[in-house]
């Protein structure tokens, strides 16, 4: 930057200009005051942005707003902190406004699942933040989400024996498991032989914390069977499905065999989450309680996963005065 010729009481990038001062920065200007006092007051917030910035915030609340959530939601919500302080790498907090929030969300309104879960953890932030009084508001509270499509993609009977007939030995149980629990797939590989009780399986909800026990069934009970006859380079294990050194199988690992048997068997666009509305859906058309399968704190959750699209057989009134036959 080469010396300034005049106005060189002012600091780097401030410039006079119509009355008033201004920072420069990238062909921005940012307008900072009519008096140098204020202006140099406004100046020096600016520059400290690295110290006082927005960046510098995310990284106070995240271990915060990651303490005491599943080890998933940790991880979208450290990886959505990332992209938040790419965002907003200039800003100072109270410069994040509704505007510049509905600006972020534009930009990702073709991935709008996304999109939500950058919103979501700018609400934690920004609430963390609020409660220490470090910012005076919330404004991601004025943000709508972003709409996204329901999916309604259900799994038949035929699909999933078609699946099923491509897939290894342990895949075909946590399938089993999946279907016949209605749990999630991390819940079903955290199921520890300590867990399995005289009236049925314990789950603890990894997502929600809430604590479940799915009854026996003659088929549930000869899955945890077949579970007990897979081969492990152990003695003993402590996971029901466990991988072949006795450890807690990984995730990704099942979703990728699911994903190679579901291909081998020529069906299209199916995910191993379609199993928990598989089995939602299923109890509900044999009158059980579906929101309890699913451990659902309310029905409106359960009826997203329900993808019967099937009409309902229903009964109209009476006439005054006169029974049904």
């Amino acid at each position: 930057m080469r010396p300034r010729k005049k106005d060189r009481h002012l600091p780097a990038c401030v410039y006079q200009r119509h009355g008033a001062f201004y920072y420069v920065h990238k062909g921005k200007w940012t307008r900072l005051g009519v008096d140098l006092h204020t202006a140099l007051l406004e100046y020096a917030s600016i520059v400290a942005v690295p110290e006082n910035g927005f960046p510098a915030l995310v990284d106070k609340a995240l271990p915060h707003i990651t303490r005491d959530v599943s080890d998933s939601t940790a991880r979208i919500y450290r990886r959505c902190a990332g992209i938040l302080k790419e965002t907003f790498a200039e800003f100072r907090p109270e410069q994040v406004t509704h505007g510049a929030i509905v600006q972020m969300q534009d930009m990702w309104r073709e991935r709008a699942a996304t999109g939500n879960h950058l919103l979501t953890t700018l609400k934690l932030i920004f609430q963390w933040a609020m409660d220490r009084e470090i910012v005076a508001a919330n404004p991601t509270l004025s943000v709508k989400r972003l709409p996204t499509g329901q999916r309604d993609r259900l799994i038949t009977w035929a699909e999933y024996q078609a699946i099923y007939s491509h897939a290894p030995d342990w895949v075909q149980v946590i399938m089993d498991l999946c279907y016949l629990t209605g749990q999630r797939i991390g819940d079903i590989l955290k199921i520890e032989y300590s867990h399995l009780q005289d009236d049925g399986i314990f789950f603890e909800q990894e997502k929600t914390g809430k604590k479940l026990v799915v009854v026996w069934t003659p088929e549930l009970r000869a899955v945890v069977e077949r579970a007990r006859r897979l081969k492990y380079s152990i003695k003993s294990v402590k996971y029901v499905v466990a991988g072949r050194a006795g450890t807690m199988r990984f995730r990704n690992n099942v979703w990728r065999y699911f994903k190679q048997a579901a291909r081998a068997a020529g069906v299209p666009d199916v995910t191993l989450h379609d199993l928990r509305a598989m089995s939602g859906t299923e109890a509900d058309r044999e009158g059980k309680n579906a929101t309890e399968l699913l451990g659902h704190t309310d029905a409106h959750t359960t009826r997203i996963y329900l993808r019967d699209k099937a009409p309902k057989t229903v009964s109209g009134p009476s006439k005054p005065g006169k029974k049904s036959a």
